[in-house]
């Protein structure tokens, strides 16, 4: 098969001279944004490491996970692995939430979703629901992270069926 380009040879040189040169372009601005972001943010809580840091600022909370009425189960070591432990991390995988920074930090539950790379855009977030110590937060996944707090979120995947609660089937 002869491909757009590639018929003549002096087409097929300009053609492959122009790919390489796309692709070496491609590749610098991808290094050069790379290397920008990270010399621009070197104290951004939610992306750099504290194994080398002093953090005095530091939370414990305890999170209870439900997808579609079922528990999820919060995995160990989120943010936390052998080089680099991140500034929102677990330890086990009973919902325990540790966050530390230098200074008083804003930290969301969002973040730590975020950090786990949790599927929130699979999820309808108008049917889903958020309770901070029993109470139902207005501010779903921007509800600040705070000391001692327990936080169950309920999710309802964009998925899931609802018509097999009612139907007529004999339980599992």
């Amino acid at each position: 098969m002869n491909w757009p380009g590639m018929g003549d040879p002096y087409k097929r040189k300009r053609t492959i001279k122009f790919l390489v040169m796309t692709a070496i372009i491609g590749a610098s601005a991808a290094a050069v944004s790379t290397f920008a972001q990270t010399a621009l943010n070197p104290n951004d809580p939610l992306k750099v490491c504290i194994n080398d840091r002093i953090t005095p600022y530091k939370i414990k909370a305890t999170l209870e996970l439900f997808v579609d009425g079922e528990r999820a189960e919060i995995p160990a070591n989120i943010g936390n692995s052998e080089d680099c432990t991140k500034s929102l991390y677990t330890l086990t995988n009973d919902g325990t939430i540790y966050a530390e920074w230098e200074d008083e930090f804003p930290f969301e539950i969002g973040h730590f979703l975020w950090m786990w790379e949790f599927p929130l855009r699979d999820m309808d977030q108008s049917k889903s629901t958020l309770y901070v110590n029993g109470k139902e937060s207005e501010h779903f996944i921007s509800h600040p992270l705070q000391d001692g707090y327990h936080y169950k979120v309920e999710f309802t995947s964009k998925a899931f069926d609802e018509s097999k609660d009612t139907d007529f089937l004999p339980e599992k």
